[in-house]
């Protein structure tokens, strides 16, 4: 018997998924897997693993909108590709696609490569502004992550690596950079 499974996704989780699962119910969804994770990579998306695992044949993934199910291209592409694999289809409410048609394959195609695009802009953009904002000095980058100072007067204490990195919370690779490093 064929299935619909919806897919909500936020970014983080200070934000809300009530609309998304609104939208999902009214589209027929019997189940709706929920995260709030990142879109620009699949990796730690296991709610998308999860569904992307229980399709079958005739069935079909439901989202709101293309952006929740991912973010750059070649994301979007392997996900339409397993569900094309499993038999389902791929239905994006907002959007009108329904890969179960050739139309909506296509169209699907058209908003993945705008969804790309848009992901390539904002990139573009963010290191415009870093860089204008270096130029004024306004921008310095994030904190060092790693105290160099303390680091070197540890090992200069007789303190071994391994120790410095425990102590210090960081990696022990870390540790031998930094002292690897001129003073």
């Amino acid at each position: 018997m064929a299935k619909r499974s919806g897919y909500a996704r936020v970014s983080t989780t200070d934000q809300d998924l009530r609309i998304q699962r609104k939208a999902l119910k009214r589209a027929g969804c019997g189940v709706i897997f929920e995260e709030k994770v990142s879109g620009t990579k699949r990796d730690g998306r296991e709610e998308l693993t999860k569904v992307l695992g229980v399709l079958g044949k005739g069935d079909a993934l439901v989202v709101t909108r293309l952006d929740r199910l991912g973010r750059s291209l070649r994301d979007l592409a392997n996900i339409a590709h397993e569900i094309e694999e499993a038999g389902a289809a791929l239905v994006v409410t907002e959007q009108s696609v329904d890969t179960s048609t050739p139309a909506g394959r296509a169209f699907f195609g058209m908003l993945a490569t705008f969804a790309q695009l848009e992901t390539d802009v904002r990139r573009e953009r963010q290191l415009e502004g870093i860089e204008a904002a270096k130029a004024k000095g306004v921008y310095k980058g994030r904190k060092p992550s790693l105290d160099r100072a303390m680091v070197r007067e540890m090992a200069d204490a007789g303190v071994s690596p391994s120790r410095i990195a425990r102590d210090l919370d960081m990696a022990r690779s870390s540790v031998y950079r930094v002292l690897g490093e001129p003073a």
